[in-house]
């Protein structure tokens, strides 16, 4: 059983940075692939960022490529996301979620065991 809770979602302006944590209970944290994503009003929820579980693999979708960093440290069962050069569609729900038993992250939400509760991101013009 892992338990994700997030935390560093907030509102800015276009161009401006945030850093989004994860934190997990559980010793199994390390035995999962980790993602990020992301659900906007309207819209389905969708694959972000994702990084393998010795943090040797890093994935992103092509509309965050070169603005955001995924990143975990399993010693401190935390996976993070820096974001950078934000953008008014950047506007979401960001979710981290566990892929458990599994090195590689997936772009498919069906594949993942468990999920935060989500921080909101709003990026305004």
């Amino acid at each position: 059983q892992v338990q994700l809770v997030e935390s560093g979602g907030g509102s800015v302006q276009a161009g401006d940075s945030l850093r989004l944590a994860c934190a997990a209970s559980g010793r199994t944290f390390s035995m999962c692939a980790m993602a990020w994503f992301r659900q906007a009003p309207g819209k389905e929820r969708e694959f972000v960022a994702g990084i393998t579980r010795s943090s040797g693999g890093k994935y992103y979708a092509d509309s965050v490529k070169g603005r955001f960093t995924v990143s975990r440290d399993n010693a401190e069962n935390t996976v993070s996301l820096q974001m950078n050069s934000l953008k008014p569609e950047d506007t979401a729900v960001y979710y981290c979620a566990c892929r458990g038993g599994s090195y590689y992250p997936r772009p498919h939400e069906s594949e993942y065991d468990y999920w935060g509760q989500g921080t909101q991101v709003t990026v305004s013009s």
